[in-house]
């Protein structure tokens, strides 16, 4: 009898240990309830979102002790800590800010997590953890689906992105809600934004076609980047990184604070340099950001100025294949000003007003002016290539020279940008919003010296071409919630773009085009509540973007490529609690008439992407987070996916025959989507502000075109890297932060880029493969005090 009481005391000891207990209570204002507020535990993955009577509920809790965060735009962030030993009710009353939320800015155009949508955001916290000098694309590593590439090899100068293997062309980007994306192009050359990341809040990245948003169309993804928000208390903070290929970084900031409660004023300047991994792929970058805002209850006006300015020398020709064994830093280009140098200046003015806790409106102006060129040595050049005559001398007639030459870009971008937010703080809320804007460019290139001029002048233009783009685009979005489990999201997006362009291209050309584009983009999105840990959600959402401008210039009005259409399906899974986070995610990105190169000629003789009737990509994105202890946390995301191009055909150059040949190709894989895309973070925190993690990343093969040629890839890679964050707090300053990033730290030999063409010959079929390397082992060693 003694031993079985023994017993049974210890399971009933036992049983109590696992004892789950219930935090619940209601969120309010002002005595009224406010649904929607944000309500978690601090150092865990519990949360969960007030319902519309404002109750809220954190379940299957073990006892200890916790520390309860309610957050709401607009409203002051409140924690409470609290000994769990039964269930515990929590009733919260939040206050009002003072001062209107910066966030107001930038959540018309921002999923949420009743919207259906799939997203990842990163937070200021974690960006500042890697920013010691690449650039943006190489701080968003380690999210879903993404694939990062740097030309010069090391992640400064010139880097891109793809996400779902879709091309920076295909990703929207936002800066506090305003397009950032090149009207023409399409592209977003991070370049032009050095350390940028210094000055950022925090990144909302949507896959698929996300909500709606301004500027170019979102075909794969957006980025929707929030600049500094209000801080109330002055300060001051001195960066400087070195690292590997001679690279430094040097950031200055420093903020008023509130300045007589209403005024407030930051600002940044930054110098970044480097060698770069691949011979002379030098870079010399400087940046500012300047910010001043008013603060007065519901009203904030706050105006943005930032700059960046590069001098990069060109590695854009990559290393041919059979160099990589023996010189994978090799690069074509030795002439010593073979440069691109640009210099882009935004500017931003924000008027928001709060009219009472339903009704909000914003109103954004802004301006962009960019203007540079790339400067090239061009050997044994055709005199009338350039619109100049042959040279007599004597008996000789000279019809070539060897000169160097400057394309030039210089262009404006400017418009508005608007949007007006009911709630209800009910059932209830909208958004309508939109922008116009408007872009001017010019296009034309100089010969700066010639060893034979002909009769050319001094800064001879040999073509020249004018460019504009209006943009204007009307939204509305509605979320309305059935019940405290079951929310509904409408989004209808009308966009209308007149493009036009006069004069002649760098091949002399006449290529005068105009056209015009209507796109509809209705999306809708529900999301069911299983319980506050588990919820699931779908939405389906339909996409248009039109051709770019080199579709337009390397194509006549007969041949001009159509504009493409995609239609998206989502359909996700979260699950939290204490001890972890897990998201599962099935998308499917269907496209109509999407544009890829196929190596055709058209009928002006140039190589221009041709429109494709039926693509698709397939695939699940897995995402999780794990706290494994008080110490270690774990965090993974994996994506497994099928990008598929049906009834393909490939044009071959045939020099013996003078005509092209054609393959074609029942199924094959769209180029540089791979179909594993994986990425992992250990992190050990062994005392207070020491934080130790292992990176890991891993891609999958991709191919360089569209024909699934094993002969025409990007091999899997496995790369490691190692980054230490360590923090203190003396008495004689704010802060001291030491930050080591050790990439590659096995060394591994990689490209993750990489362009082919293929040719007929003499009878011979000849491949030309193109790669651009990444650095082995590589560091980068930061010191930031903070005052």
């Amino acid at each position: 009898m003694k031993k079985f009481t023994l017993l049974f005391m210890a399971m009933m000891l036992a049983s109590l240990s696992w004892a789950q207990y219930t935090i619940s209570g209601k969120v309010t204002s002002a005595g009224q309830p406010l649904p929607g507020a944000t309500v978690s535990l601090q150092n865990t993955f519990k949360g969960s979102l007030s319902m519309t009577d404002g109750r809220y509920y954190l379940r299957n809790l073990p006892s200890g002790k916790y520390v309860v965060i309610i957050s709401f735009i607009g409203y002051e962030k409140l924690s409470r800590e609290i000994d769990l030993t039964s269930d515990q009710i929590l009733d919260i009353d939040l206050k009002k800010m003072e001062y209107i939320a910066d966030e107001i800015v930038v959540a018309a155009t921002r999923a949420s997590q009743k919207s259906g949508t799939t997203f990842t955001s990163v937070d200021k916290a974690t960006l500042a953890k890697q920013n010691l000098g690449q650039d943006l694309p190489f701080l968003l590593n380690q999210t879903p689906s993404v694939v990062v590439s740097s030309d010069a090899g090391a992640g400064v100068g010139y880097t891109g992105i793809r996400i779902r293997g879709s091309d920076p062309t295909r990703i929207n980007v936002t800066v506090n809600g305003i397009p950032l994306n090149d009207a023409e192009s399409h592209g977003v050359y991070w370049v032009n934004m050095p350390d940028f990341a210094s000055s950022v809040d925090n990144i909302q990245i949507q896959r698929g076609v996300g909500t709606s948003t301004n500027g170019a169309a979102s075909f794969g993804a957006s980025v929707n980047v929030q600049t500094n928000q209000l801080n109330e208390k002055h300060y001051a903070e001195i960066n400087n990184a070195y690292g590997s290929f001679n690279t430094w970084k040097h950031t200055a900031r420093v903020g008023t604070g509130l300045i007589n409660g209403k005024w407030t004023f930051d600002g940044r300047l930054s110098k970044i340099s480097s060698d770069g991994y691949v011979d002379r792929a030098s870079s010399n970058l400087k940046s500012f950001f300047l910010s001043g805002g008013y603060y007065a209850g519901g009203t904030m006006i706050k105006f943005n100025v930032f700059s960046g300015k590069e001098v990069t020398y060109q590695a854009w020709n990559g290393v041919p294949e059979y160099l990589l064994k023996t010189d994978r830093t090799y690069n074509a280009y030795t002439y010593d000003n073979q440069t691109d140098n640009y210099q882009q200046d935004h500017y931003q003015l924000f008027l928001t007003h709060e009219f009472n806790r339903n009704w909000n409106a914003n109103l954004a102006l802004h301006y962009t002016h960019g203007e540079g060129y790339y400067e090239e040595y061009k050997p044994g050049e055709s005199l009338s290539s350039y619109n100049l005559p042959s040279i007599s001398i004597g008996d000789s007639v000279i019809t070539a020279t060897d000169l160097i030459r400057r394309r030039w870009l210089n262009n404006d971008f400017y418009g508005l940008v608007w949007s007006v937010s009911y709630n209800t703080l009910k059932r209830f809320s909208a958004i309508l919003g939109g922008g116009a804007n408007n872009y001017t460019g010019e296009h034309y290139g100089e010969i700066i010296w010639a060893r034979f001029a002909s009769t050319s002048e001094i800064r001879q233009r040999y073509y020249n071409d004018d460019a504009s783009k209006g943009d204007i685009n009307f939204y509305a979005k509605g979320n309305y919630d059935f019940s405290d489990k079951f929310n509904a999201f409408l989004d209808l997006q009308y966009r209308y773009i007149a493009y036009s362009f006069l004069g002649f291209d760098h091949n002399l050309r006449n290529i005068e085009q105009s056209a015009t584009y209507n796109f509809f983009n209705p999306k809708v999105g529900i999301t069911y509540l299983f319980s506050d840990e588990n919820s699931a959600y779908a939405s389906y959402s339909v996409g248009h973007r039109e051709p770019t401008r080199d579709d337009f210039v390397q194509s006549t009005p007969d041949s001009r490529p159509k504009p493409e259409s995609l239609q998206n399906l989502e359909v996700g899974f979260r699950k939290q609690n204490k001890s972890y986070l897990l998201s599962a995610n099935y998308y499917l990105m269907n496209y109509k008439n999407q544009l890829v190169l196929t190596g055709q000629i058209n009928d002006v003789g140039a190589y221009t992407r041709t429109n494709i009737a039926r693509s698709y990509r397939m695939g699940v994105e897995v995402e999780g987070n794990v706290k494994l202890s008080s110490k270690w946390t774990l965090g993974a995301n994996a994506t497994f996916s099928k990008n598929k191009i049906r009834n393909y055909q490939e044009y071959i150059d045939n020099y013996d025959t003078q005509i092209q040949e054609v393959k074609k190709y029942k199924e094959t894989d769209i180029s540089f989507s791979p179909n594993i895309i994986a990425a992992g973070t250990l992190s050990y925190k062994p005392l207070a502000g020491l934080e130790v993690s292992w990176l890991s990343k891993y891609v999958g093969k991709q191919y360089l075109d569209n024909t699934s040629s094993n002969n025409r890839k990007l091999n899997s890679f496995f790369v490691n890297d190692i980054r230490v964050n360590y923090m203190i707090k003396p008495k004689f300053v704010k802060e001291i932060g030491l930050n080591l990033l050790v990439n590659n730290l096995f060394n591994y030999l990689y490209e993750s880029n990489g362009y082919t063409f293929s040719y007929i010959s003499e009878g011979t079929f000849t491949t030309e493969n193109y790669y651009y390397p990444q650095a082995g082992t590589n560091f980068l060693l930061s010191l930031n005090l903070k005052f």
